[in-house]
């Protein structure tokens, strides 16, 4: 993948927020230095994905390979501190926004055509959506047949990480003071992901 000033900037934005919890955890100086280095050469062989939504979502999901495996930590405790570190992001969660913001009806035209830009598969590792205009169960949905984070996990040969990624995306709306329901996902073996956001 190309290592654009975008992708460059994420990661090292999510390298920063982590080293506090680098030191509760006794990370070495050496072992953190080896996540960044093993971190940017994934990124150098990450398949390409173009899509901008989600962008942040692969590069974290390619930080944390590389956190579980230079890190000395399990996937769990790495886990942890990576749902501690973006919890605890003043500028990740002014990023975000909220509910209102995020759920905003104006926003649904370009998430359709989002959503019919991602059925073209113009590159190999990017998400395959369905997007799903609110109703009475709930104020929006996604129904994804693909993921980005699955892929790179699947090419980087460690699947069974994937789950853990798929936890954060509740982390993220309790901070955007948002409701997610999800009855299964990809990660696990089913045939979709299905996010189902509401308004608290």
């Amino acid at each position: 993948m190309k290592n654009t000033l975008k992708i460059r900037f994420l990661s090292m934005y999510f390298h920063s927020i982590m080293k506090p919890e680098y030191r509760s955890k006794s990370v070495s100086r050496k072992q953190v230095k080896n996540i960044a280095k093993e971190q940017k050469e994934i990124t150098f062989r990450a398949g390409e994905m173009s899509d901008g939504k989600l962008i942040s979502s692969y590069v974290m999901a390619i930080y944390f390979i590389a956190m579980n495996r230079k890190s000395g930590l399990n996937p769990e405790e790495n886990y942890e501190i990576l749902a501690k570190a973006i919890s605890s992001s003043k500028l990740l969660k002014s990023t975000m926004g909220d509910s209102e913001s995020y759920l905003d009806e104006k926003k649904l035209p370009g998430r359709l055509q989002w959503a019919e830009q991602s059925k073209e598969r113009t590159q190999k590792n990017n998400w395959v959506v369905e997007v799903l205009p609110g109703c009475d169960e709930y104020d929006l949905g996604y129904d994804y047949y693909e993921c980005g984070v699955c892929k790179i996990c699947q090419d980087e040969g460690c699947p069974e990480l994937a789950k853990y990624m798929c936890r954060l995306d509740f982390v993220i709306a309790d901070i955007m003071g948002m409701k997610l329901v999800r009855t299964k996902t990809l990660a696990e073996g089913a045939d979709l992901c299905d996010f189902r956001y509401s308004r608290r």
